[in-house]
């Protein structure tokens, strides 16, 4: 038990018309300092729960399914099919991103020629179903960094059927090298691969809002598409998942490029064509018509995960096979002024566990967290994020407010293997 989080699987808000809604999920649902985990976007409404137009919810960006696979919610977008008649999708012709003009090309289109060349697509398939997502190279010799949910079909197989297409149009066998749930990411290795074009990454701590944010990945099965926008924010806690006691909580960075279906494990690049991040989830704005499950698609509000946290991720899968995580070792929940506000004010801390970060720092049941380091806390979505966002091991300093006073803690953050 750490920072009040489970570790759940992953949803995506993205299958081609026809798939069945997925079995649970949850409306708009404000802390009112109660919730474990109050995510500040929603997850998904269950097909038997009513819900209220104009309300926003949340989901996983990333798999565009080709059949069945275990509940992908309707995205409403449009179906890839090879003859019309079934669910299987065409594979999108490959194409290059190349500058025909130098003297007419901009930013993007600079950014884009750099990145493209280390964007993949990704088709999974198992016995009961198939999808289609994005992902970035990590080495010349074909190891992949992408989503989690985009290699277990939405956690519905542990041995599915890998095949990656690079941007040159070659398709490659591909394993799994290892996944972390916790983070929503994964990495494959290409069989047989060499030469290709590793991505750069650059630094997420140094990217400002309002910086040139470029997606590229395969929405709806699109391979090299290529989208612009700015970031929107950065440190944006985001819960994704069927409810809030099964969130993933990540530390994003939000975008208004547009991310559809299929992006997920694509990246995010800054106008050098340097990763900032890994495209993993939308939101999308609820119908309001009882038991309709459709989402629309891009709505100007997407999530990814930062380079760095995605890179040290990557790094641990590659030379163990699995990631950790910083942990504080606690159960926390959101505080709110009374009992009836919407509005949060901090975590408040449930439960500390014996002998782990928390405790050995000082901190008590009761004790409401207010800011890690110089991040403002207002929810538990917000300090699991914060903490999710550091190193195992790294120190860190805690605003708490115990008895109506309110004071710092040095905190030297636990490891989610130990």
């Amino acid at each position: 038990m750490t920072d009040g989080q489970q570790h759940p699987a992953q949803q995506p808000t993205g299958a081609t018309p026809g798939w069945a809604p997925p079995p649970s999920g949850g409306g708009w649902h404000p802390s009112g300092g109660t919730a474990t985990v109050p995510p500040p976007l929603v997850p998904l409404v269950p097909a038997s729960a009513p819900r209220r137009a104009g309300r926003v919810r949340l989901g996983v960006a990333g798999l565009l399914a080709g059949a069945l696979i275990g509940g992908g919610a309707g995205a409403g977008v449009v179906a890839l099919t090879a003859d019309g008649g079934g669910s299987a999708m065409t594979a999108a012709t490959a194409q290059s991103v190349v500058v025909k003009d130098p003297e007419t090309a901009t930013a993007v289109t600079a950014a884009a020629a750099k990145a493209a060349p280390s964007v993949v697509t990704l088709y999974v398939s198992s016995g009961s179903g198939s999808g289609s997502g994005s992902g970035v190279l990590l080495s010349a010799d074909g190891y992949v960094l992408t989503n989690d949910h985009v290699v277990t079909l939405d956690s519905s197989t542990e041995g599915a059927t890998i095949q990656v297409r690079t941007s040159d149009g070659t398709l490659y066998d591909a394993t799994v090298v290892g996944t972390d749930p916790t983070s929503d990411l994964a990495v494959v290795k290409l069989q047989g691969a060499d030469g290709l074009t590793p991505a750069t990454f650059a630094d997420s701590d140094d990217v400002q809002v309002g910086d040139l944010a470029v997606a590229i990945g395969a929405p709806l099965g699109l391979s090299d598409t290529v989208t612009d926008g700015i970031v929107s924010a950065t440190n944006r806690a985001v819960a994704t998942g069927s409810t809030q006691d099964d969130a993933t909580v990540i530390d994003a960075l939000q975008t208004d490029a547009a991310i559809n279906p299929g992006n997920s494990g694509g990246a995010l690049v800054d106008a050098a064509g340097e990763v900032i991040g890994i495209n993993t989830a939308i939101a999308s704005v609820a119908s309001g018509v009882p038991g309709q499950q459709t989402q629309s698609g891009n709505i100007g509000v997407g999530f990814a995960i930062p380079s760095n946290t995605a890179q040290r991720i990557a790094e641990e899968i590659i030379a163990t096979g699995s990631a950790t995580h910083a942990v504080l070792g606690v159960q926390a929940q959101t505080a709110a002024s009374d009992a009836n506000s919407e509005v949060g004010t901090g975590a408040q801390v449930v439960q500390v566990q014996s002998g782990g970060a928390a405790a050995w720092a000082g901190l008590q049941a009761g004790d409401v967290v207010t800011a890690v380091g110089d991040r403002a806390v207002t929810t538990s979505t917000e300090l699991t994020a914060a903490v999710r966002s550091r190193a195992p091991g790294e120190e860190v300093t805690l605003t708490v407010r115990r008895d109506g006073r309110t004071s710092t803690v040095e905190v030297t953050l636990g490891s989610s293997d130990s």
